[in-house]
């Protein structure tokens, strides 16, 4: 069984002595990678087997196998310790096989070729798919965006005096992305979410629809028994305002990563948000942005752009996350761009990415309305990509404040 592909996935560059003399013997190619340079990585060389250091997370190793899922590699997973047996014992309890010391080169070959056959018998039992599976396969993913779609609205509620306008676009029939927008406060704030589920397809659209449902119950909960509620937070010139709407705001970004890490960080899943509540009235605009690409406040009178910064991390990596508040303020002529990060990280045929830079010379380059500058940005994508195929979602939302 020359030539087996293992990567081992582990964050340390190096592999227990004994482990890696018992793979040279056994006539395997090993590489040594960390979790984050697989998730990075433009696209992997070819495996069979993927060993997995048991002190890498569960949720992290999901996270990697998806990753080589979307290339369509799918190595048999085995972990490895020399000392960490309760950390090896999560990894088992997940359904992955298992190399203990004294790493005898004979274990290691014959643990190494039932891997290599399941492969095999892996690769082959999907070459031999039959179309009606296909067929059935593809009814059952239209029903998918079918019911998808439902969960965005069907129409944006639009102050007087305001412009929202949104461009979505799946990379596949169902989608890790997604937006809302929606009246809060008795009517008197607009709630505005563009989200990024990671990963794309099925598990990911599953899991928008879960943290979209709950952003928007408990923040419509939380604003109709906090009506009365005025929080006060520092501007941008540093003076403290008074903001309606931050509560049921920060409840939602709150109770959402409170519930996702407590019941479902086994399956590695975890959103990217820009959630924030918007003053009609004042333009007062109140925001968390939970480790999501930096929205871009355009000026109408030109100078430096403004970007929102992450105030948290991603919502359901971690229980007991800190979540702040920022704040921005929309003047007359004003034009917020939200986005995910299908947009810089299009793709053209080359390979080479659209990038950031590109982004915001389109996005600073004075459009008129928010609906112009999507469209100047979408058909920037469109002429970059070309013929290549999407590669991730596309959303993007810009929120206008009509001149007066």
């Amino acid at each position: 069984m020359t030539q087996t592909g293992v990567l081992v996935l582990d964050d340390s560059p190096t592999l227990p002595p004994r482990l890696r003399q018992a793979l040279e013997e056994a006539g395997t190619t090993v590489q040594i990678r960390s979790p984050a340079d697989v998730l990075a990585a433009e696209r992997m060389p070819p495996l069979d087997v993927l060993l997995v250091s048991a002190e890498v997370p569960p949720n992290i190793v999901r996270a990697v196998a998806r990753r080589l899922d979307d290339e369509g590699r799918h190595p048999e997973m085995l972990a490895y310790t020399e000392t960490d047996f309760g950390a090896l014992e999560r990894h088992i309890r997940g359904g992955l096989d298992y190399l203990v010391p004294p790493f005898l080169t004979s274990l290691v070959r014959t643990r190494l070729r039932s891997c290599y056959v399941r492969a095999e018998l892996g690769r082959t039992l999907r070459h031999i798919e039959t179309q009606a599976d296909l067929h059935r396969y593809e009814r059952e993913l239209e029903i998918g965006r079918e019911i998808q779609l439902g969960f965005l609205p069907d129409s944006l509620p639009t102050p007087d005096g305001w412009g929202i306008d949104v461009r979505y676009r799946p990379a596949r029939t169902v989608a890790g992305d997604f937006y809302d927008v929606f009246e809060l406060v008795n009517r008197r704030r607009l709630g505005l979410v563009v989200a990024d589920v990671c990963d794309k397809g099925v598990g990911a659209a599953l899991f928008m629809a879960l943290i979209r449902s709950l952003l928007r119950h408990t923040a419509e909960q939380s604003g109709t028994q906090s009506l009365m509620a005025v929080d006060l937070m520092a501007g941008e010139d540093g003076r403290t305002v008074p903001v309606v709407g931050a509560t049921p705001l920060l409840n939602a970004v709150v109770g959402t990563n409170d519930y996702l890490t407590r019941n479902h960080l086994r399956q590695g899943y975890f959103a990217t948000m820009f959630f924030a509540v918007l003053d009609p009235l004042t333009g007062s605009l109140v925001y968390v942005n939970g480790g999501h690409n930096p929205p871009v406040l355009v000026r109408a009178g030109g100078g430096a752009p403004v970007v929102l910064e992450p105030t948290g991390p991603a919502v359901g990596v971690l229980r007991d996350s800190a979540f702040s508040l920022g704040h921005a303020h929309l003047d007359p002529g004003d034009v917020l761009f939200i986005y995910t990060d299908g947009v810089t990280e299009a793709r053209a045929p080359d390979r080479k990415f659209f990038g950031e830079e590109r982004m915001l010379d389109l996005v600073c380059g004075g459009a008129r309305t928010g609906a112009d500058l999507l469209q100047r940005v979408d058909s920037a994508l469109n002429g970059f990509v070309g013929t290549a195929e999407q590669s991730d979602d596309i959303t993007m939302m810009t929120v206008h404040r009509v001149a007066s």
